[in-house]
């Protein structure tokens, strides 16, 4: 008789490795004081069996919880399903489970999720969001759950805060475009109210202020998605300003971006080229290919497991955990139109 569609049980393994039931319980769990030949077989039956332990019954049993919550700022962006993947494969490689809300950048979002997750007996939050406030972490620094977020200026104490210098990476991608000759760039983001990503124009428009006056630049916004990047580039172009070369908060909405230049007729990288920041997985697939910047996301979401699982052990994180971005150079960036063939010449605009 078939039994596809029902659960493995505790029971079950332990008779398929010979040993208690008990004894499959201390293995399963993780418990010292089992030998090793039996840890071996319970494991092996676990594996042969394709057992899924219960992980919300274990730690009401327990009293200890292997449920982590994760909020994330936007769930159709790949960066935030990159990180959130990376837990999840490390939370299930260590018997733990996650669930999961998104904000879509909206603070009272934020802590609607953090209301809702305080009902749930949690082992810890990660908040990859960028619209914590600096009140709300205070009031999460005063509980005694382990936290963890991304991209936050000041966290509070006892919070673990993992931080990707984008200030760092957004001036290395100016000075990179700037050696190749380019004096009228344009920057593309989205929710410039919101600290972190304030962070990355404002080193944009600085970096930009070194080489004045000889540098023009332009903003523009619009929505985290490949539709507002390319809702940007249109308001860039029709502004009057014709940049020969567009940085991108992220790759997200570089997608946008490539895809109105090529609507318009203009050619990346002959007649504009094209940054984007976070090397997703598309970045590469693109036409042309995307030149980025890397963040490690699957390190990223290794980090908050850790941070939050691991607060405390002797191997604590410290309360920054700071990443720097490396330059990925592909084919969308080139020498700036004026320059090139080693010609400087005047560049017509649209």
């Amino acid at each position: 008789m078939l039994r596809q569609n029902l659960p493995v049980t505790l029971e079950e393994v332990a008779r398929h490795a010979g040993v208690s039931t008990a004894t499959a319980s201390r293995v399963l769990n993780g418990t010292v004081g089992v030998r090793e030949n039996t840890r071996r077989r319970v494991l092996a039956a676990a594996r042969a069996l394709n057992y899924s332990p219960n992980i919300h019954a274990s730690a009401l049993a327990s009293g200890r919880s292997r449920i982590l919550g994760v909020i994330l700022s936007n769930v159709e962006n790949p960066f935030f399903l990159d990180v959130f993947r990376s837990m999840d494969e490390a939370a299930t490689e260590a018997g733990y489970s996650l669930v999961m809300e998104h904000t879509s950048y909206q603070p009272e979002r934020l802590v609607s999720s953090l209301k809702a997750m305080s009902g749930m007996h949690l082992a810890g939050v990660a908040l990859v969001a960028s619209e914590v406030e600096q009140g709300v972490l205070d009031s999460l620094s005063r509980r005694s759950l382990p936290i963890a977020v991304y991209d936050a200026a000041h966290p509070a104490p006892h919070i673990t805060s993992i931080c990707v210098r984008y200030n760092v990476g957004m001036r290395r991608a100016v000075e990179y475009l700037h050696s190749l000759r380019h004096k009228r760039m344009a920057f593309v983001g989205h929710h410039a109210g919101l600290a972190p990503l304030q962070e990355r124009k404002q080193a944009f428009v600085e970096s930009m202020r070194q080489y004045a006056p000889k540098a023009e630049f332009s903003t523009a916004e619009h929505d985290d998605t490949p539709q507002g990047g390319r809702q940007a580039a249109a308001t860039l172009l029709d502004s009057g300003f014709s940049p020969t070369a567009i940085l991108c908060v992220n790759d997200f909405m570089a997608i946008g971006v490539l895809r109105e230049l090529r609507e318009r007729g203009l050619r990346v990288p002959e007649d504009v080229s094209v940054t984007g920041f976070d090397n997703i997985n598309l970045s590469e697939f693109t036409v042309p290919a995307l030149t980025t910047l890397d963040i490690p996301r699957w390190r990223i979401g290794r980090l908050f497991f850790d941070a939050l699982v691991n607060h405390q052990s002797s191997t604590r994180f410290s309360a920054d955990t700071v990443i720097e971005p490396e330059l990925v150079l592909r084919g969308s960036t080139g020498i700036a139109p004026d320059h090139r063939n080693g010609n400087p010449k005047s560049r017509q605009r649209p």
